[in-house]
């Protein structure tokens, strides 16, 4: 992995966020919270980004390359969008990282380190970060679920049709 310093909030720095999908609604000052405490990490082909079961607070926002999951080695979901985000179980849930996550292909992430809290200044850039934090990952685990839930009823509706087909 090679990883960046801790970004600057310069005016290229949060254009790039503004221009990922899910942080377009957002002040430019609000991206400036988030990028005080975000790194550039890139990742080479097959290289872990995250452990299952490890207990690092990064919230992932892919900006190349391709991520593949895994839960107890099953493949799970590869994610090749700009913007799409990953990690977020841990940040909500405060336990151990629920799957691993690698890298397909040569893969840029922005590294988001949401335990470093303390960089930000005050209460409200606190809460400012917390807000689009919140925000981002809500949006996106609506979408995670309705896409397992869909998986889960084509599953249990192949089962139903095996079980019947063997009666």
């Amino acid at each position: 992995m090679i990883e960046s310093k801790f970004l600057k909030d310069n005016i290229q720095n949060i254009q790039k966020l503004m221009s990922l999908t899910p942080l377009r609604k957002f002040e430019t000052d609000k991206l400036r919270q988030l990028i005080r405490l975000a790194k550039i990490r890139e990742y080479g082909p097959g290289e872990t980004i995250i452990e299952e079961g490890a207990e690092d607070f990064y919230l992932y926002f892919l900006l190349a390359g391709k991520v593949r999951v895994r839960k107890e080695g099953v493949p799970i979901s590869i994610m090749e969008k700009e913007g799409e985000i990953f990690g977020e179980m841990r940040v909500l849930d405060g336990l151990t990282r629920s799957a691993t996550a690698a890298a397909e292909e040569k893969t840029v992430c922005l590294a988001v380190d949401t335990s470093a809290t303390d960089r930000l200044g005050s209460k409200d850039e606190r809460a400012g970060f917390l807000l689009i934090l919140y925000q981002v990952i809500t949006e996106f685990i609506s979408i995670r679920l309705r896409t397992t839930t869909d998986e889960l009823v084509k599953a249990k509706k192949k089962i139903k049709k095996l079980s019947d087909t063997n009666r």
